[in-house]
């Protein structure tokens, strides 16, 4: 016997088809720019994707070809995710953060013929207008109807063909592209194949892991310009959950308007994102009546376990996830075993500020100098993975491919320790590691007990090259509004949880830091900034 199975292709398209035919009448929900909602239903969703699909046929799309995106959370948006890769296209969404010179790299680098863009944003698209050159642009106005001389998206979807009939792909063909923040070098492309997507889609879905299901309101305020916006609209549309949109509100205030009207079960963003919606909790904490036991994936950089217990206090659960670009993006998910709901409260917090456990498919190692760690929950090693949705090289790119070792594994650039029970817990990025007199020096533990304190609404730990020590923790603080401290009282409360030779030797206030254009800490930038700094 050989096993032979029936050749079922994972595709987007097979997705769609399934929600459509099981929930034709669950709602898809966006806020426009101008603040409206509009509402859809999964067969209106299925009928404008198609029409998508067909219009993009009819416009000469071929077989591998990049449409862009620039774009808001919505439903225009989530039709692209389905309707661009659904002919065949390749979904290539622009980080409309970006600078301009970055944006044009991009689009250059990715070869796009088409683009897709909101009205709010043709600003950004006036900036690149002499610099690039799209095919068509089609723009999905409020209103409806696109300034003079762009062509206007519901036209031309409303003169498309309702009865287009998807074409068959095959589950290895390129679906999406997304470019890393470029951080470090030029911006790379990572391409996702169909097979990926679905992958990521289905483990996510797992009751062990984020446990999306059909009875789900789904909220994503990542961005879904940013590395699949966390996979969230692929795991909500492969369960039929009604999906809500907040377009570009993604401020406290109207976040928790919008969940508390939609009843959203489950939302997602990034720390600075979930800081904000605590603020607004914190002033008015009576004012909205969320639904009881809303869960909230964060991802991007690591929840401080502070931020973890304020939620916690508002009946908003934290699920801290971990990914990369390059891994479609999630690869670990922090949810506790069978019976660790009775270990102490602070036994339990300090596993949920993990980065989790492994996905299925997932494989993962921390390796050093020496080679593989052990599973001590000390031994710090680089995070390596591999698995079905982790790319194996950058798009057009072959001087990065030593990204990859020799057997295929991705290096992270994380490092990290896992535990007995197989939890990693990132210690750093290995450029933002502090060797000091020798010995290592997490920053990202010294930021998370920094914005533990009560006064504190963001802080960055860098190294600063130190005459006597090789390098010395700095710390860079923004303190919450109207509120004031000192060096030393902040000093003080370090002092508490961490060594004399681990504490700060410095620490400045500052009204804001730098962030890369997905709300990651710059912390080139600050190193660049205080590199000089004189020691007394």
């Amino acid at each position: 016997m050989n096993g032979n199975m029936m050749a079922y292709q994972l595709t987007l398209t097979s997705m769609l088809a399934h929600t459509r035919r099981l929930y034709p009448d669950v709602e898809i929900v966006s806020r426009l720019s101008d603040k409206s909602l509009r509402r859809h239903t999964y067969r209106q969703f299925f009928d404008r994707t198609r029409r998508l699909a067909a219009a993009l046929d009819k416009a000469g799309l071929r077989r591998g070809d990049r449409v862009a995106t620039l774009m808001w959370n919505s439903h225009a948006h989530l039709e692209a995710y389905f309707g661009v890769p659904g002919v065949g296209g390749v979904l290539h969404t622009l980080n409309l953060r970006l600078h301009p010179s970055e944006l044009t790299y991009i689009i250059h680098h990715a070869e796009d013929r088409f683009l897709l863009i909101d009205e709010s944003l043709l600003p950004i698209y006036d900036q690149l207008s002499r610099d690039v050159h799209f095919e068509r642009v089609w723009v999905i106005s409020p209103s409806g109807k696109a300034p003079v001389p762009f062509e206007d998206y519901e036209e031309w979807l409303g003169a498309a063909d309702s009865d287009f009939g998807f074409p068959a792909l095959a589950e290895d063909e390129a679906a999406s592209l997304c470019y890393t923040s470029g951080t470090t070098g030029k911006p790379k492309g990572v391409l996702y194949s169909h097979r990926a997507l679905v992958l990521h889609a289905m483990a996510m879905a797992l009751p062990d892991q984020l446990h999306y299901s059909r009875h789900d309101v789904v909220l994503p305020a990542i961005n879904l310009f940013h590395a699949n916006a966390m996979g969230m609209a692929h795991a909500a549309t492969l369960v039929g959950a009604k999906q809500v949109f907040p377009g570009p509100y993604l401020q406290g205030e109207p976040l928790l308007d919008l969940m508390e009207k939609e009843r959203v079960t489950i939302a997602g963003g990034v720390p600075t994102v979930w800081l904000s919606v605590l603020e607004s909790l914190d002033r008015h904490p009576n004012r909205w009546k969320l639904m009881p036991e809303l869960r909230v994936q964060v991802g991007g950089s690591a929840a401080p376990e502070s931020m973890i217990r304020r939620l916690d206090r508002y009946g908003i659960r934290v699920i801290q996830v971990w990914g990369m670009t390059e891994t479609s993006p999630l690869c670990t998910i922090s949810t506790l075993k069978n019976g660790m709901e009775d270990l102490p409260e602070s036994k339990r917090i300090e596993i949920r500020a993990r980065q989790g456990l492994p996905e299925p498919f997932v494989d993962l190692r921390a390796v050093s100098d020496d080679g593989e760690v052990p599973w001590d929950g000390v031994t710090l090693g680089e995070l390596q993975v591999r698995s079905p949705w982790v790319a194996a090289q950058y798009y057009k790119f072959p001087a990065a491919q030593d990204r990859w070792t020799d057997d295929g594994w991705l290096r992270t650039g994380d490092v990290v320790n896992i535990d007995a029970e197989g939890y990693i817990k990132i210690a750093d990025r290995t450029k933002d590691l502090i060797k000091s007199g020798g010995e290592w020096i997490s920053s990202v533990d010294v930021e998370n007990a920094l914005v533990a304190h009560p006064d504190v609404r963001e802080a960055a730990v860098i190294a600063v090259p130190h005459p006597k020590w090789q390098e010395r923790p700095f710390a860079v603080v923004v303190l919450k509004d109207g509120f004031r401290t000192t060096p030393e009282t902040l000093h003080d409360f370090l002092a508490q949880k961490f060594a004399k030779w681990q504490l700060p030797d410095a620490i400045v206030f500052v009204s804001e830091l730098p962030h890369t254009s997905t709300g990651k800490l710059l912390k080139s930038e600050l190193r660049k900034q205080y590199q000089n700094w004189t020691w007394t």
